[in-house]
């Protein structure tokens, strides 16, 4: 089968969740089938695309400048694109020529299947040409913006928050019905996608993990130790820390003074490092090479989300990892997961401070979530299950059939000349 993978925002380094699923599913589909990519993104001095060529059949990439988070650039191009009826983030990516070269590139090159990956990059995808179309999304993306528009306080964001959400809405729901076929993250968001196109549309991938790289080390854990990872250049991700240190830590430190927490993930804004640098005990890392070291020192892995759609790969990460989790539900939102089993929710700030507290007190009932938390995604959620989930949709959608719940079929690897 020869599959055309059509990413915004590049395919690599995988160093958040969106990345990394894109990636390890596009990977296992590789050890089959055809599989070419193409990607459009803003260059960076360490580009690393040049070495998928290893893995994938052909690599295109195109280059786009997007201007810089804040600056005067972005406020401009936000201006003129009041004009238009595309949300912003959406058109700051799909840009005409990269729109263009795609539409040549099918012109001349057929597949039997075309998976555009994200809501965001079906703005460049010629839906008018033959072949099969499935839209890959992994987040509700209007949801996100209709939620981050309930939570915002300053009134010009919440203005942007809406406009973003009412434009998305509309995006969202047109190509939904534009596509061949759809693929979900969770149940949630499939149920919710149904509202708008034929269940039968659908299919759900399931969020996964790598079970080999994320292996538990209980001997680092360091006592009442937190952590987080993530982005956090994504609004969810800094709202969620950010609530959990104004709302949630002070109430943990009247009871464990010596608690310490961990922020890792890359391109903190300048209101997350003022905020961090008055907290003493706050530690804020920016990039990272490798976020299992900071994984595994953790006594209790947080996820304090407020705003998200979608699911969280860095539940799955932590849980292989065989840690405590403690989320919100919105953090955990769409993952197989079973509260008091293998996982602790928590809403409000207290109640959240709350089970921190009583699982840092208690190290058997921490190894007791750990353990069944590592065995959730063992047994069912390694990347090559899940790619094979994939692969048997993408096949029925490439004969015309629509696609069943029988078991998934074994990926065959195909053999390529060195």
């Amino acid at each position: 089968m020869k599959i055309l993978w059509v990413k915004s925002g590049g395919l690599v380094p995988p160093d958040h969740g969106g990345r990394i699923r894109s990636f390890q599913l596009a990977k296992v589909l590789a050890q089959a089938h055809e599989v070419s990519l193409f990607t459009f993104y803003q260059p960076t001095p360490d580009d690393a695309h040049a070495e998928l060529q290893k893995i994938f059949r052909r690599v295109m990439c195109v280059p786009i400048a997007v201007p810089s988070p804040h600056s005067p650039a972005e406020y401009i191009s936000y201006a003129k694109n009041l004009l238009s009826s595309r949300p912003y983030s959406a058109a700051k990516y799909c840009q005409p020529h990269v729109a263009r070269e795609l539409r040549q590139h099918l012109q001349e090159e057929s597949y039997d299947v075309i998976i555009c990956d994200f809501l965001l990059t079906a703005g460049v995808i010629p839906w008018n040409l033959p072949g099969r179309r499935v839209l890959f999304t992994h987040n509700v993306e209007a949801q996100i913006w209709e939620r981050q528009f309930q939570v915002a306080r300053n009134s010009l964001w919440k203005l942007a928050c809406y406009r973003e959400f009412r434009t998305m809405q509309k995006m969202e729901r047109h190509y939904l019905r534009c596509s061949d076929h759809v693929l979900a993250v969770s149940e949630t968001d499939r149920e919710f996608f149904a509202h708008f196109v034929d269940p039968s549309k659908i299919s759900v991938i399931p969020t996964g993990v790598d079970v080999n790289y994320f292996l538990p080390a209980p001997e680092l854990e360091q006592a009442n130790t937190l952590v987080f990872t993530g982005s956090m250049d994504w609004l969810a991700n800094e709202d969620g820390i950010i609530f959990f240190m104004e709302r949630v830590l002070p109430i943990i430190r009247q009871q464990v003074p010596d608690v310490t927490l961990w922020v890792v993930g890359r391109r903190p804004s300048s209101k997350l490092q003022k905020l961090t640098s008055k907290i003493a005990c706050v530690k804020l890392t920016g990039s990272v090479p490798d976020i299992r070291p900071y994984i595994a020192k953790a006594s209790i892995y947080v996820v304090p989300l407020l705003v998200g759609s979608g699911t969280r790969l860095k539940i799955f990460e932590a849980m292989a990892m065989g840690r405590a989790v403690v989320s919100t539900s919105i953090g955990a939102e769409g993952l197989p997961v079973v509260a008091g089993e293998n996982i602790v929710l928590a809403n409000e700030a207290e109640d959240f401070a709350r089970q921190v507290v009583a699982l840092l007190s208690s190290q058997s009932r921490r190894q007791d979530l750990g353990r069944a938390a590592r065995r959730l995604v063992e047994n069912s959620y390694s990347w090559n299950a899940v790619g094979s989930d994939l692969n048997r949709i993408l096949t029925s959608v490439a004969r015309g059939f629509p696609p069943t719940d029988k078991p998934s079929a074994r990926l065959e690897p195909i053999h390529r000349n060195s």
